[in-house]
């Protein structure tokens, strides 16, 4: 997963939708995972650019991030 460059992540209640892209803009990732294995998943991808839909949640994830 070294060749990662940007993580979008569509986030609701339990489960979040995880995309990674690489720096061609190809999709590199597409993957669903629940809420509480979230940060075990990012902490696996190297240093890269994370963005989120503007909600209340994205705050909270903003600060464990």
């Amino acid at each position: 997963m070294d060749k990662i460059t940007a993580v979008g992540l569509d986030l609701a209640k339990q489960i979040i939708q995880v995309h990674a892209i690489d720096a061609t803009g190809r999709v590199v990732l597409r993957k669903v995972v629940r809420r509480e294995r979230l940060l075990a998943l990012l902490a696996q991808f190297p240093r890269c650019v994370v963005g989120t839909e503007a909600c209340s949640g994205a705050h909270q994830w903003a600060r464990e991030l």
